[in-house]
């Protein structure tokens, strides 16, 4: 496109997003093209995802999330960009709400805004993500169990232990001893195109440092290694709490930063 679009970059433990507000979100746009064309770090703008603000389609949440990953897939819903898109309706002055229902392709989402002493700006923003979904059909994953925990995966001459589940998105987490000696690079790619999953995958691997501490890396579906992802963080503590490895609440690690 030749005519300029406003546009604000944030981030969430480096998490990138390009923001483009409701006042331009509703233009006709190839969207999908545009995400490709802003995702390139040397030749665009560089992001893990293309959010656009709109207003919400039904009387259950007054805005809209759309977000397009950097290969131009559409993706149902992103934790760390749910969190940006709130801190924007705020701090834009789109909403005075500390409290608020976002729409997303994964249906309604219950946020909740941690707001500075003057009341000027966003500290924190807590997502309620729903509940996980274990079940393969749902997921999709591609397996005639009806839950898949644990199961081994042969890619790149190497065998992960996979457990699957769907935070709005599906996710496929890896227990390893050590997630820097896992070449993700290499191996993410063919997690997330493997033919048991039919809609592609997240793929996490994830090291378990104590009942209250993981540390994780993560292969975005549509977007390649990111620096953090937090339904992927969710996905990893819905699937330790699962297995009995944790206890209710961890602090996880991403090469970002940390999520509660």
């Amino acid at each position: 496109m030749t005519e300029s679009l406003p546009f604000i970059k944030m981030h969430g433990l480096g998490n990138d997003f390009v923001v483009v507000g409701p006042e331009d979100a509703g233009r006709e746009v190839d969207w999908p093209r545009l995400a490709r064309e802003t995702g390139d770090r040397h030749f665009g703008v560089g992001h893990d995802g293309l959010l656009l603000v709109e207003r919400g389609t039904t009387a259950a949440a007054e805005f809209r999330m759309r977000m397009f990953n950097p290969d131009g897939s559409e993706s149902e819903m992103c934790g760390n960009g749910i969190r940006c898109f709130a801190k924007y309706l705020y701090d834009t002055g789109l909403t005075r709400a500390e409290s608020m229902r976002i729409e997303t392709g994964a249906g309604v989402q219950q946020i909740r805004l941690l707001i500075d002493e003057a009341g000027a700006e966003v500290r924190a923003v807590v997502v309620d993500m729903g509940v996980p979904v274990f079940a393969a059909e749902r997921i999709p994953v591609l397996s005639e169990r009806a839950v898949v925990e644990r199961e081994p995966l042969l890619v790149d001459g190497q065998c992960f232990e996979i457990s699957a589940v769907s935070m709005g998105n599906p996710h496929a987490v890896a227990f390893v001893d050590d997630v820097q000696r896992v070449p993700l690079e290499r191996v993410g790619p063919l997690v997330e195109h493997h033919p048991w999953f039919p809609r592609r995958v997240n793929f996490e691997v994830v090291s378990v440092q104590a009942r209250d501490e993981l540390t994780m890396r993560v292969w975005e579906r549509g977007a390649g290694m990111t620096l953090a992802c937090g339904s992927g963080a969710c996905a990893v503590m819905a699937v330790a709490r699962r297995l009995g490895l944790v206890d209710d609440t961890a602090l996880i690690h991403l090469p970002g930063g940390d999520l509660s």
